[in-house]
C-alpha cells in the first residue's frame, strides 16, 4: 500500500485557543493577559487572532468600542516596531468568558477548516522587519475601521484581521495578503456607510 504521509492532517488552528482557555478556566486564571501569554505573547499573530475573536463574541451593539481597543493597541505597537505585544495592566487583567470564547471559536470552524487546507509557509518576506511597520500600519487602519461604531460593518474587518493573524502565525504570506485584501474592502465599506450617514444627517439639517 502506498504511504500517504504527506496527506496527514495538520493540527487544528483553533485547538491551541480552546485547550489553553480551558486550562486557564479550570485553574480560575482565564484573563486576557494569561491567555495571550500562554499562546506566545511575543507573537503579534496570535494576539491579532485572539483579539479579533473577542470582537466576534456575541456582545451588545457598540461593544466594538471596547473590544476593538486591544486590536488598536496591538497593531499600533506593530506599526511602531515593538518587538512583542505589551498589554496595559488593566487590559491584561480582563477576565474572559470561556463559554462565549469557545462558542465563537467553534462558530468560525468553517473558516478555519478552509484555511487549514491551504496554509503553508510561503512568501515570508512580508513578515520581515523591513515590512513589519508597513504591515502594522495597514492592520491599524483595518482595526480603526472595526473600532468605529458603524452599523453592520464590524464583522468584516474582524474576520479580515483574523485571517491576517492566522497568516502571521503560520508565516503564510499568501493567506495574510488575502486577509489584507478583505480588510481593504471592509475599510471602503465602513467609509461608504459613514459617508451615507453623514449625507443623511446633512440632509435632515438642511
Amino acid at each position: 500500500m502506498q504511504r500517504q504521509d504527506g496527506l496527514r492532517r495538520r493540527p487544528s488552528l483553533s485547538l491551541p485557543i480552546l485547550r489553553t482557555s480551558r486550562d486557564h478556566h479550570l485553574a480560575g486564571t482565564l484573563t486576557l493577559g494569561n491567555l495571550l501569554s500562554s499562546l506566545g505573547e511575543a507573537s503579534f499573530g496570535w494576539a491579532i487572532v485572539l483579539f479579533s475573536l473577542l470582537t466576534l463574541l456575541p456582545l451588545p451593539p457598540g461593544s466594538s468600542l471596547i473590544t476593538g481597543l486591544p486590536l488598536l493597541v496591538t497593531t499600533g505597537q506593530m506599526m511602531l516596531g515593538f518587538p512583542y505585544v505589551r498589554l496595559p495592566g488593566r487590559l491584561a487583567r480582563l477576565e474572559l468568558d470561556q463559554a462565549k470564547l469557545r462558542r465563537t471559536v467553534l462558530r468560525l470552524r468553517p473558516v478555519t477548516r478552509r484555511l487549514e487546507r491551504v496554509l503553508t509557509t510561503r512568501h515570508t518576506a512580508l513578515f520581515t522587519r523591513r515590512y513589519e511597520r508597513m504591515l502594522g500600519l495597514i492592520l491599524f487602519v483595518i482595526a480603526f475601521a472595526l473600532f468605529l461604531p458603524v452599523p453592520f460593518s464590524g464583522w468584516f474587518p474582524a474576520i479580515s484581521l483574523f485571517i491576517v493573524g492566522v497568516g502571521l502565525v503560520e508565516h503564510d504570506g499568501l493567506v495574510a495578503a488575502v486577509g489584507i485584501s478583505f480588510g481593504a474592502v471592509s475599510v471602503v465599506l465602513a467609509a461608504a456607510i459613514l459617508a451615507s450617514l453623514a449625507a443623511g444627517a446633512e440632509g435632515m439639517i438642511h
